[in-house]
C-alpha cells in the first residue's frame, strides 16, 4: 500500500514542476512577443533602410569599391569603370569570391566600381533579372564591365580579385 501513495506522490510532484516551468516558458514567450511589438514601431522600413544604404554606398564609393546592386549606385557611379558581378547566395564558388572582394576591395582601382548583382536566388529581384537578361547572362559568376552608357566593354566567366584585375579594361 505505500508503494502506490509513493508512486502518486512522486506524479504529483513531477505533474506540478511540469506545470510550473510550462507557465514560466509561456509568460517568456509572450514578454518577448510584447517587446517585438513594441520595438517594431522604432523599426525602419525596408524602403528607408535601402535608401540609407544606397546613399552611404554612394558617398562611401571611395572606401568601398564593391558595392551591392541597387538602379541608384548604379546610375551613381557611371563616372567610373563599373563591373557588374553576377552572383547567386548558393553558389558554393560565388561566396569564397565575395570574400575576396570584401577583404581586398583596396586592391580594386579606385576609378573601378564592382557592382554584385544577385542573379537566380532567393534575394534577386525584377530588376536584377532586367540586367541579367540585358547582358545575356546564363550563370553565376558571370563579370560584365559596362561603359557610362550601359553598353558591354567585356564579360568574363569566374574568378576572384587577381582575375578582376586582369579582365578589366
Amino acid at each position: 500500500m505505500k508503494n502506490p501513495i509513493i508512486i502518486f506522490i512522486v506524479v504529483l510532484i513531477l505533474a506540478l514542476v511540469g506545470f510550473g516551468a510550462y507557465s514560466l516558458s509561456q509568460k517568456s514567450v509572450s514578454q518577448q512577443d510584447s517587446m517585438m511589438k513594441d520595438g517594431s514601431q522604432d523599426s525602419m522600413t525596408k524602403e528607408e533602410i535601402s535608401s540609407q544604404d544606397e546613399d552611404v554606398m554612394i558617398r562611401g564609393k571611395d572606401s568601398s569599391r564593391y558595392v551591392e546592386y541597387s538602379k541608384a549606385v548604379l546610375d551613381g557611379t557611371v563616372s567610373t569603370r563599373r563591373v557588374l558581378y553576377f552572383y547567386a547566395n548558393w553558389c558554393p564558388t560565388c561566396r569564397p569570391a565575395d570574400a575576396s572582394f570584401k577583404q581586398n576591395a583596396s586592391k580594386i582601382p579606385e576609378d573601378v566600381t564592382l557592382i554584385r548583382v544577385n542573379y537566380n536566388d532567393t534575394d534577386t529581384d525584377q530588376e536584377e533579372k532586367d540586367l541579367a537578361k540585358k547582358y545575356e547572362i546564363t550563370y553565376q559568376h558571370t563579370f560584365v564591365q559596362i561603359d557610362s552608357f550601359g553598353k558591354e566593354i567585356v564579360k568574363w566567366n569566374g574568378g576572384q580579385i587577381d582575375e578582376l584585375l586582369t579582365n578589366i579594361k
